[in-house]
């Protein structure tokens, strides 16, 4: 079997080599002399700001080349060092905001995932689920995991990038609906530089928090320099755990019960109310924050052609409570009846090597990732959920009635306790020829592994002392789990291991002064396999255990019910026209796709028997973009913007199954289309206005049916009919600054205000589930700030969410949304926000 698979692998990697090889071939040959059109462009790209009072130019590497902003021929929003200063932005939260093609999805700190264009159904972020439909860099480093995004300290960082639309061509999996990029200040040779920032900030409704951050750029000698950037930040609660009396009805049939001909109860449900309180855990403003880490980079010139630079990360993060409020409990308020936290630490290693091979230039870079998330939640409107469920009989009666062996009522208030360690390597060798040349290319090779070692355990304190059953038809009290916690209700141990490989190659070729054409191709092989144990100790699965493992020796290790793999190769392409109307404007109109894997799901249970889940198939998106870079009144104002349409074919979808259990399925096709536009002007010399904004319809474009029973016929389900919008994505995203610059006592200031946009968005892709959550309401924001920078020190002071907006950007519910749906929580913009910081720079 493994020989097979790597003979298919190998065939199909020999087949792609040749393919990119003729697309060398074929392009026709070119004297390579300096292209007359990318002269005069680059010319006028860096002419423009030595203008006087013009915006300064932005130089991206998001096609692997250094090229202007404005030169660049895609969807690329970038966020410079400079305006993440002046934003605050030190996180997640704080960046997507200002990028209106993205959107995100998130539960707190660390726990977020994001996508572009409206590409995702809101089920991303599952352990045993899909990957991301958007990659995330550092660098050159991919560090998209399987589960949430990183939440990347953002100090002493050049830049953030995002790219709109499906980058797999260059950049592979993960990168279906487009790629972020955040883009850190490398060491420089022969220069002492360094400096720190102190600040402090408070919450309106809150408490304080505050912050120490600083970088050192240290010349070692002429070859070699060294930068070192650490900080550590505590930010302050806001939301409040306050006590609650809660009375579980806890309903059951009492044994000896009379049952009918099919196991069915003659008499009414009992119930034994159980009154408990949270006391022991309710505390004001409990979701602070600790959070401290840094990076040390390394650049050796090895000689005039050749530097290698190794660069290694940390950043450990302890979020405590919960950072998702209870609209039924107030605002800002939960009751919560458990110590939350999130515990996110991780380390990051790479090392780049960047040379000359003849005139191309090589780079290599390789690295290796180590993320630990330990999660504790509280799982307790789940229990409310299955009580009141309950009362209806059936296979829930008991769910919530327990006794220990002396007759002692149970708290059956459940928390769920998940860790996952993920490990990943990757490696990238890519060759470009000179970006002077007519003909220009980019080709390589790629290879990534990354593996999840997934536990997850729902907890009922004191479950492992549950009384024996008092009737043998009765599914509750339980068997415990082999190998598991005693405490433990459902349990998961999973190993998931992802392989992608991929060779790609683009070219771009100068038709003429004006018109470009670009064309590339990737190739790919993805190998997943997924093994452990996933049950729970329900006498509803097996009365002698899961697999009907002999209770007495049954582990984890020998006992596993889930061993599955999934292989799969393909390609993705990209097909482009660039016209240089003239240096300060330009269109381009892109054809590219996209990909994402496929994967595994975990084993079914149904009267007491094992059912195999079938895999989900890999999603695929193609995107159709026309693009406008210009500039006008004499490089003062910058006008950019682009039209797509995109069709996703196969989309993967998870949704929550009893026990919480997620399953991916392919729920049909959808689209996506609109518009994004970024305007830039440059007033006067002191005067800065800009804005960015994206509008689009994501639907469905066939219906998304039952796995089961299908579209039609008199058991046929449509959980989602063709034209349903796709969750989690407003139509409209926008965001406007206005910076003044002036001088103080012969000081440089600014005073900057800005706001946020979004409309609504619905929460759910399947319509019977989004009927009971609902959508969340649009919204908009305000900020201001301002700064003195006085020699080497400056000042900033901030005002974020200015009117204190209480904006909802995503909702959650603890289980299947038709039953937990009522008690669903929601995740707030951050309230009112002040605070002060202080700079020193040598």
């Amino acid at each position: 079997m493994y020989k097979h698979l790597c003979n298919a692998r190998r065939d199909h990697i020999e087949r792609i080599a040749r393919r990119i090889a003729a697309v060398v071939i074929a392009v026709p040959a070119a004297p390579y002399a300096i292209s007359p059109a990318m002269a005069q462009q680059v010319a006028a790209e860096t002419a423009a700001p030595e203008a006087a009072g013009t915006p300064e130019t932005i130089v991206v590497t998001a096609s692997k080349r250094a090229e202007s902003l404005q030169s660049a021929p895609l969807s690329v929003t970038a966020i410079t060092g400079e305006q993440m200063s002046e934003h605050q932005v030190t996180s997640l939260d704080d960046y997507v905001k200002l990028l209106p093609s993205v959107s995100y999805q998130s539960f707190g700190p660390s726990q977020s995932q994001i996508s572009f264009r409206g590409i995702t159904t809101g089920g991303d972020g599952v352990a045993v689920g899909p990957v991301p439909t958007a990659g995330v860099y550092v660098d050159e480093t991919p560090v998209t995991t399987i589960f949430q995004s990183l939440d990347i300290h953002t100090y002493d960082m050049a830049r953030i990038e995002a790219l709109s639309g499906p980058q797999g061509t260059l950049y592979g999996a993960s990168s279906l609906s487009g790629t972020l990029r955040l883009i850190t200040n490398k060491p420089v040779i022969g220069k002492w530089e360094g400096g720190f920032d102190v600040g402090g900030s408070k919450y309106g409704p809150g408490d304080p928090g505050g912050s120490f951050e600083g970088f050192l750029n240290i010349p070692i000698n002429d070859r070699m320099a060294a930068r070192v950037v650490a900080f550590v930040q505590h930010d302050g609660g806001y939301i409040d755990n306050t006590p609650v009396n809660r009375t579980y009805l806890r309903p059951y049939y009492p044994a000896g019960t009379p049952v009918d001909s099919n196991g069915i109860p003659t008499v009414p449900i009992s119930t034994a109310p159980l009154t408990v309180n949270n006391n022991q855990f309710a505390e004001n403003k409990f979701n602070s924050v600790d959070s401290y880490g840094g990076r040390a980079a390394l650049k050796v010139n090895l000689d005039e052609n050749w530097t290698v630079t190794p660069t290694v990360f940390m950043q450990n993060q302890l979020a405590r409570g919960s950072y998702l409020f209870d609209p039924n409990a107030g605002d800002l308020t939960v009751h919560d009846f458990g110590h939350e936290f999130n515990r996110d630490d991780w380390e990051l290693a790479s090392l780049t090597l960047q040379g000359k091979v003849s005139d191309w230039d090589m780079t290599y870079n390789g690295a290796y990732l180590s993320r630990r998330v330990d999660n504790i939640l509280d799982y307790s409107y789940f229990t409310v959920a299955y009580d009141k469920k309950a009362l209806g009989g059936g296979s829930y009666a008991g769910y919530t009635y327990l006794k220990d062996s002396l007759g002692h009522d149970i708290d059956p208030t459940q928390l769920v306790h998940t860790y996952d360690h993920y490990l990943k390597q990757s490696h990238e060798l890519r060759f470009t020829s000179p970006g002077d040349r007519p003909l220009r290319m980019t080709a390589g090779a790629y290879m990534q592994r990354q593996v999840d070692s997934h536990i997850a355990d729902y907890r009922i304190k004191g479950f492992g002392s549950v009384a024996p059953p008092p009737d043998p038809a009765l599914d509750f009290p339980p068997s415990p789990i082999p190998g598991a916690p005693p405490e433990d209700v459902f349990y998961t141990n999973a190993r998931r291991v992802d392989r992608d490989y991929a060779l790609f190659g683009e070219g771009a070729f100068d038709i003429t002064k004006e018109l470009t054409f670009i064309a590339g191709i990737r190739g790919f092989v993805a190998y997943n396999t997924l093994g452990g144990f996933s049950g729970s100790a329900s006498g509803l699965a097996n009365a002698a255990g899961q697999q009907g493992c002999p209770i007495a020796t049954a582990t984890v290790v020998n006992c596993p019910n889930i061993n599955k793999s999934y292989h799969e190769t393909g390609e993705t392409h990209k097909l482009e026209l660039k016209w240089q109307m003239d240096p300060a404007k330009m269109l381009y109109l892109i054809y590219s796709t996209g990909f994402r894997p496929g994967g595994n799901n975990r084993t079914a249970f149904s009267n007491g028997k094992t059912q195999e889940v079938a895999p989900f198939k890999a999603d695929t998106l193609s995107n159709y973009e026309l693009g406008w870079k210009t500039s006008w009144l004499d490089h003062k104002l910058f006008v950019n913007g682009a039209l797509f349409w995109e069709n996703w074919h196969n989309t993967q979808y998870s949704e929550p199954g009893i026990l919480g259990i997620y399953f991916t399925v392919n729920a049909g096709n959808a689209r996506s289309q609109g518009i994004e536009s970024s305007v830039t002007w440059k007033a006067t010399s002191a005067l800065t206005l800009s804005a960015n904004g994206t509008w689009l319809d994501a639907r469905l474009s066939t219906d998304f049916c039952s796995q089961v029973s299908g579209c039609s016929g008199p058991h046929g389900v449509v959980f989602a009919p063709e034209g349903t919008q796709l969750p989690i994505n407003p139509k409209l995203k926008l965001n406007g600054n206005a910076k003044y610059n002036f001088e103080v006592d012969k000081y440089d200031a600014y005073v900057l205000g800005g706001f946020n946009f979004q409309s609504s968005t619905t929460q759910q892709l399947r319509t019977d589930y989004e009927a009971f959550v609902g959508p969340t309401a649009g919204f908009m924001t305000f900020d201001l700030s301002g700064g003195v920078s006085m020699d080497r020190y400056s000042v900033t002071a901030y005002l974020n969410n200015v009117f204190d907006r209480r904006g909802i950007l995503s909702k959650n519910s603890s289980c299947v949304p038709n039953d937990c749906g009522p008690y669903e929580r929601l995740y707030p913009t951050k309230p009112q926000e002040f605070g002060v910081k202080v700079g020193y720079r040598f």
